[in-house]
């Protein structure tokens, strides 16, 4: 068994739209990402591997979460077609180079894609990815080559606004 973890950037700032690769995660922004990266801890679901966009609002996200888990941020690997966007079929490309000791992978990004990824990977997922969601999916694999679109289950779905503060 394997798990993705599918996480959107934490809350930006609203502007600089004409330099949005850079545009930094707001107060808010990163303490939802704290909340979301502690209740995630806590319900065990410790990454092995972390991938994000390298997007500074992405990356910043990204980071909060390796603090969460004393994950290196030097082993977080950036993918530059997180930010431009692949398409479903390219992203389970992507995934399925995953090393197979990697067994829980948490991956960092945007919509529109993410929530896709989420509605194409799991047999059912009728949801929206605000800012810092985080979609948990059990796959049924033992190698990540495996991996194949609607076979995934959600496990959990956790919003920051759902937590307490």
């Amino acid at each position: 068994m394997k798990q993705l973890v599918l996480v959107r950037h934490a809350k930006a700032v609203p502007y600089g739209y004409e330099e949005d690769f850079n545009r930094e995660l707001t107060a808010r922004g990163m303490e939802d990402a704290g909340k979301v990266s502690h209740h995630l801890r806590e319900q065990g679901v410790v990454p092995r591997l972390i991938i994000s966009s390298p997007a500074v609002r992405a990356l910043q996200t990204a980071e909060i979460f390796a603090g969460t888990f004393s994950y290196p941020l030097k082993k977080i690997r950036k993918e530059h077609d997180l930010y431009h966007g692949y398409t479903t079929g390219d992203f389970l490309k992507l995934l399925r180079t995953t090393p197979d000791e990697e067994d829980v992978v948490y991956v960092f990004g945007h919509n529109p894609n993410f929530e896709n990824y989420a509605w194409n990977i799991c047999r059912s997922f009728s949801g929206e990815l605000p800012t810092c969601s985080a979609v948990v999916i059990d796959l049924p694999i033992e190698r990540w080559a495996q991996l194949e679109a609607r076979t995934g289950t959600l496990v959990m779905q956790v919003n920051p606004k759902s937590l307490p503060r």
